[in-house]
């Protein structure tokens, strides 16, 4: 299986950079023995520290040795595949680092510092942390980290969050939580790329917490945050979108009698159903799990809720769809068959599509159908406005005080697009993109 760090392996390297500058078309590669294989990063900011000298056989290669060490390997492809994925987004590039001792493959994504630029933490860029498969190609690892790492950079616009947007990817097999061997090296990797994280996919929820007590103050939103999960912020955030495009669709924001499908009854799809049905909204839902559907009947017992097989959710008549679980679930195919008059969820990159270009083409397809649809970073930003609270107010604030922020931000940024879309004879994603676009490549 082809992969960036099979020359580092074998060179018995630890990192490796790639660097593009969107405005000249330049790329800068840089690889590096930056510590030996005998660290203990159990010690990480108690014995040393990211600016530590770890090793005295430090090696350093510039950007024509990177390419004539994978040319070497036979494995220029491959990274060319990586750097034009790094091009096609305008990423500013990835940090990687190879932890020999447990087979720890880590890929920060990095997308854009402009909104980190000038803030006054140590921080640059903000994401969570995923964990793939070893056995997975790596380069839908990268796909997959890049593209995240780019909807950071858009979701903190409409948050207010000082931060670039990043991602970090690893392979490797599940943490053990009672290692603190392995739990120190993803902290000094996420200190080293300037980042903060927090625990994603297959990443456990508690090792939030162990790596502040123990490592970093760089993670974000675990298991003992003081204002709880980031899930209830997005899904306030949610459901107050849906009632501005119920408004700016019929004029009444009352959701009262309204049908309403909404796909997943997770963290945020649960509590976007309560609240909707405490709308008095007509529920259609669905879920991989049926003791959570169960949950939200027995919790509304009085309320009209139908219950539908996961495949057949997009084959219903509703006046609103929510996704709220898988991404992707909007194609090119499914549209003409959608019988929705709004689309407005929390689920992440909904449309399935590999470009900001093909996002803005099938929201168009939406439109001409009549639906109006908003890209969801506009929206399901709650999560990372209660993170950064959290991150710089710590116990200095409340959720209330966070609900009622995110409720703020998106009631009025949703209303603002969805106006300004109409006045421009544009679709709301459209005019989102231009915004966001504007304050990070001008």
């Amino acid at each position: 299986m082809k992969s960036l760090f099979t020359p580092l392996i074998a060179k018995g390297l630890t990192s490796l950079k790639i660097q593009y500058d969107w405005r000249t078309g330049k790329i800068k590669l840089f690889a590096a023995k930056e510590w030996d294989s005998d660290i203990d990063f159990s010690t990480y900011n108690k014995a040393f520290y990211t600016e530590s000298i770890l090793t005295d056989d430090a090696v350093f290669l510039n950007t024509r040795q990177v390419r004539e060490m994978y040319e070497k390997y036979k494995l220029s492809d491959h990274l060319n595949a990586v750097i034009e994925l790094i091009k096609a987004g305008r990423h500013f590039g990835i940090e990687a680092y190879y932890y020999d001792k447990y087979n720890i493959r880590f890929i920060n994504n990095q997308h854009s510092r402009k909104l980190g630029i000038h803030n006054k933490r140590r921080a640059m860029f903000s994401g969570a942390m995923r964990r793939h498969e070893l056995d997975k190609p790596e380069l839908e690892v990268i796909s997959d980290g890049l593209n995240l790492s780019r909807a950071m950079s858009y979701k903190n616009i409409p948050a207010g969050i000082k931060y670039g947007g990043a991602k970090t990817v690893v392979q490797m097999d599940s943490p053990d939580m009672d290692n603190m061997d392995q739990l120190g090296f993803l902290a000094y990797a996420i200190d080293k790329c300037r980042a903060t994280a927090s625990s994603d996919m297959r990443m456990p929820k508690d090792m939030v917490s162990v790596m502040r007590d123990k490592f970093s103050m760089q993670w974000l939103a675990g298991v003992g945050s003081p204002l709880g999960s980031t899930g209830i912020p997005t899904a306030h955030g949610t459901f107050h979108a849906i009632k501005q495009a119920h408004k700016f669709k019929t004029g009444n924001d009352s959701l009262k009698g309204v049908s309403v499908a909404v796909q997943g009854l997770g963290e945020v799809g649960m509590l976007v159903a309560q609240l909707l049905a405490q709308d008095g909204a007509k529920l259609i839902v669905t879920n991989r799990n049926m003791s959570k559907v169960k949950e939200l009947i027995s919790t509304y017992p009085k309320n009209d809720i139908l219950v539908v097989p996961e495949d057949e959710i997009l084959n219903v008549e509703a006046d609103i769809f929510s996704p709220n679980a898988i991404g992707g679930i909007i194609t090119e195919e499914n549209i003409p068959n959608l019988k929705f008059k709004i689309i407005i969820g929390g689920a992440n990159n909904q449309l399935r599509a590999s470009s900001i270009d093909e996002e803005i083409r099938l929201a168009k397809l939406l439109e001409q159908r009549g639906i109006l649809f908003q890209v969801d970073f506009w929206h399901n930003c709650g999560g990372v406005i209660v993170a950064f609270d959290e991150y710089e107010l710590w116990t200095d604030t409340t959720i209330d005080v966070v609900i009622k922020k995110t409720i703020d931000r998106v009631s009025k940024l949703t209303w603002e697009k969805l106006n300004e879309a109409k006045e421009k004879g544009i679709s709301p994603t459209e005019a989102i993109y231009s915004e966001c676009e504007k304050i990070l490549f001008n």
